[in-house]
């Protein structure tokens, strides 16, 4: 009898141990994975490098329309267009990340609606009397908007030129171009200043696996992007996937013609997320990210790896893409059929990304599907 009384004695002290080393093994994530240092990773190695090379292309576009606006001519205006496009690529690697002040002041709808409504736009820049922060003005502004004001204004470099050399006191056009571009500056550095005073531990310590946690928000923001704002906005709506009729003016990029530049850089950048791969050189390639967390559950989707699933599915993406023209504009025009086989092809990552990818890590989806797909 005794030793029976010691046996249950060993074997509840031997269930209390392992209920207790598996808890704390287990950590805030209930999986075991280490989410805090890879919420580090991706505020130190990805999401701050990102927004110091944002803010820095943006001071060098802010002092060539600067430049430009003293002394119209093609040399400035080309230097504008150039500064203008390395800004609007090293916004695409920011554009995710929809948190934090990103996701207060709605960064993203003041930076890069399109198309933009340049009806309402002249009437605002020739009525010199506007609000940018004003909801209303959401697609007068950003990148789309200054795109409009160095390449569609008018018909050629030239004429475009001469609107801007037009000698009158408080030019409109160039006031409002500084304007835009200050402002671009100014979001930016708003929320780059927040990630390096405070954000960045609030971010880091909210490691657990809540619907609110870090890692919750930002898978959730990331695939919320991959499938509105890549697949759908750069690729399904032009293409006419939702409402089965082209709309080839709702291209990113419409005036310039830089539509494949755009959506690659964009397509990297989510690819480059997923692995864990920082935009700065200086750091190390690869951190930890969703693709070595997929590897640490060791989910497996239809007999394949699922990181290794995805990861190729990106590369099919890209295939397909790389096939496009550099203006989608013109590619819908022509031959629409390519821009549908992209479109099929990064939908087939919405699945395995927002289906297996969020299961395999205990993700519930945040956000209401509403185009019907």
């Amino acid at each position: 009898m005794k030793q029976t009384f010691l046996s249950f004695g060993l074997l509840a002290l031997l269930v209390v141990l392992i209920t207790g080393c598996s808890k704390d093994d287990l950590g805030k994530s209930g999986d075991g994975f280490d989410r805090q240092e890879m919420l580090k990773i991706w505020a130190d190695n990805i999401i701050v490098p990102g927004y110091e090379s944002y803010v820095s292309s943006l001071e060098s576009l802010d002092a060539a329309v600067s430049t430009f606006t003293s002394n119209p001519n093609l040399e400035h205006l080309t230097d504008v267009r150039a500064k203008w496009l390395e800004a609007y690529i090293n916004w695409q690697a920011v554009a995710m990340f929809e948190i934090g002040k990103a996701e207060s002041i709605t960064l993203i709808n003041y930076t890069n609606i399109y198309p933009t409504n340049t009806e309402d736009m002249i009437k605002t820049i020739e009525s010199g009397d506007y609000d940018l922060s004003s909801v209303n003005k959401q697609d007068e502004q950003g990148f789309p908007a200054i795109e409009y004001l160095i390449y569609g204004v008018r018909d050629t470099d030239q004429a475009i030129i001469d609107l801007y050399s037009q000698e009158m006191a408080n030019h409109p056009y160039k006031i409002f171009l500084k304007d835009l571009t200050q402002r671009l500056e100014t979001l930016a550095k708003s929320v780059h200043d927040d990630w390096k005073n405070g954000y960045r531990e609030t971010f880091v310590n909210n490691d657990g696996s809540e619907a609110t946690a870090s890692v919750n928000k930002l898978v959730n923001d990331y695939i919320f992007y991959y499938e509105k704002h890549l697949r759908a906005g750069k690729i399904g709506i032009p293409a006419g996937v939702f409402t089965g009729s082209e709309s080839s003016e709702k291209v990113e990029g419409l005036y310039s013609g830089k539509s494949k530049v755009l959506f690659m850089a964009g397509l990297d950048a989510m690819q480059d997320f997923f692995n864990g791969k920082s935009p700065d050189t200086n750091l190390p390639v690869e951190g930890e990210g969703l693709k070595s967390y997929l590897d640490f559950v060791q989910e497996i989707s239809d007999g394949e790896d699922l990181g290794l699933l995805i990861n190729a599915q990106f590369g099919l993406a890209r295939d397909h893409a790389e096939l496009l023209s550099d203006d989608f504009s013109g590619q819908v025009e022509n031959d629409n059929s390519l821009m549908l086989q992209t479109y099929d092809e990064l939908q087939k990552n919405v699945v395995n990304m927002k289906v297996d990818m969020l299961q395999a890590l205990n993700i519930r989806v945040d956000y209401v599907d509403a185009d019907g797909d």
